[in-house]
């Protein structure tokens, strides 16, 4: 069943009774807070909101492995396409959203296989998923994917890594203050101290980080005016731009906050916030989702003293054992600062179809590869 703006529903194996909402929604809780491989862009908080203000047409389906006790183990978004890459095949992908970030499925600690078992059942099952999952965004290296290859290994299905890049990740013992020793040259880091040193001759600075609810209006409010003013807004791609983009942030921020997921953090000059920045946490991992800064502040590098005071609120406070950046890959600023990498991948996973159409995908999908292959080839031959 699709979800949109409705009561959302799944996937659920044939002559599963549906759960009462209540039940759901503890199950969906229970998953999350057990899951082997942390994603907050798949907990309740953000993809329902997602999925009720960002997917208007309902193309969205949750697909859900549920046990014979009626146990959610686990889920993952997905919505269909009529392509991949420039070849005409239908096929499944994991649902990323213009603000999702990481595509790695919820699975049950321990179950992790069994989950990944069901899922692809389901979509071999499905009329309409076509001839392969094509999974994006997820650790190369994490529980979800090791799962994923046990499984297409045992069952002879076809799983091919297309793609993939690194992004800085935050992942230490260490204090703050020492990983900001071991990591940043010290030649920065004087020309920093300089930089805040001026900047507190405009006015007074205060750093803080949200810790009141009834704030976290005004902190949106601060933080969609901050982005607007910099070159996202320009660009049109500021979270003020569209209704919808601001409408997910404030209910997806609302909602993690009272999960206890949420970290927002902001530095004020003269009461003025000129930094701000969004972080999605729980005790298993955390992500850098957004950040703003004022561009009239740039020569103060306001980005950089803001996840100065990150690093003391995962290395100190210990708000998440570790910290993905969901950066670009080789992000100028970031990857000066966290000397960690997580390996962010993506596979082809074929699907069992009966009759003509399974042959078509068993077919299509070592064909895509060696064409893909030659072309690489190609292009490589003709820059050298």
């Amino acid at each position: 069943m699709k979800v949109g703006h409705v009561p959302i529903q799944s996937d659920a194996p044939s002559g599963a009774a549906a759960a009462p909402a209540a039940a759901r929604d503890d199950g969906l809780a229970r998953l999350e807070g057990g899951c082997a491989e942390p994603n907050p862009f798949y907990g309740p908080a953000l993809l329902d909101t997602a999925c009720t203000v960002l997917d208007p047409d309902a193309d969205v389906r949750l697909v859900d492995a549920i046990d014979d006790r009626g146990v959610i183990i686990g889920r993952l978004p997905v919505t269909q396409s009529r392509e991949h890459g420039r070849f005409p095949l239908r096929n499944t992908t994991n649902w990323l959203h213009r603000h999702c970030f990481y595509g790695a499925p919820l699975l049950l600690a321990g179950r992790e296989d069994e989950a990944w078992r069901t899922i692809l059942t389901s979509l071999d099952a499905a009329p309409w998923s076509g001839t392969f999952l094509h999974l994006r965004n997820v650790d190369a290296e994490g529980p979800a994917v090791a799962a994923l290859k046990r499984i297409c290994a045992a069952q002879g299905r076809r799983c091919e890594e297309v793609g993939r890049y690194e992004r800085a990740l935050l992942a230490s013992d260490k204090d703050a203050e020492t990983y900001w020793m071991d990591n940043v040259r010290s030649k920065k880091r004087k020309e920093l101290r300089r930089l805040q040193s001026r900047l507190a001759e405009l006015g007074a600075i205060e750093r803080r980080h949200l810790a009141d609810a009834a704030e976290l209006p005004h902190w949106i409010d601060a933080f969609l005016l901050l982005e607007a003013k910099g070159w996202k807004g320009e660009q049109g791609t500021a979270l003020g731009s569209r209704a919808e983009d601001s409408a997910f942030l404030r209910q997806a921020c609302a909602r993690a906050f009272e999960a206890g997921q949420l970290d927002l953090l902001r530095i004020d000059c003269a009461g003025q916030p000129i930094a701000m920045l969004i972080n999605f946490v729980s005790t298993t991992g955390g992500f850098s989702f957004k950040i703003a800064i004022d561009p009239e502040f740039a020569r103060y590098s306001p980005g950089v003293l803001i996840e100065q005071d990150n690093l003391a609120r995962v290395l100190d406070a210990r708000v998440a054992p570790w910290m993905d950046s969901c950066a670009a890959p080789d992000h100028p600023m970031i990857d000066s600062l966290w000397g960690e990498r997580r390996i962010i991948a993506q596979y082809r996973i074929g699907l069992n179809k009966p009759g003509l159409s399974g042959l078509a995908g068993r077919l299509a999908l070592p064909a895509m590869t060696l064409v893909e292959q030659a072309y690489a080839r190609i292009k490589s031959g003709a820059r050298s």
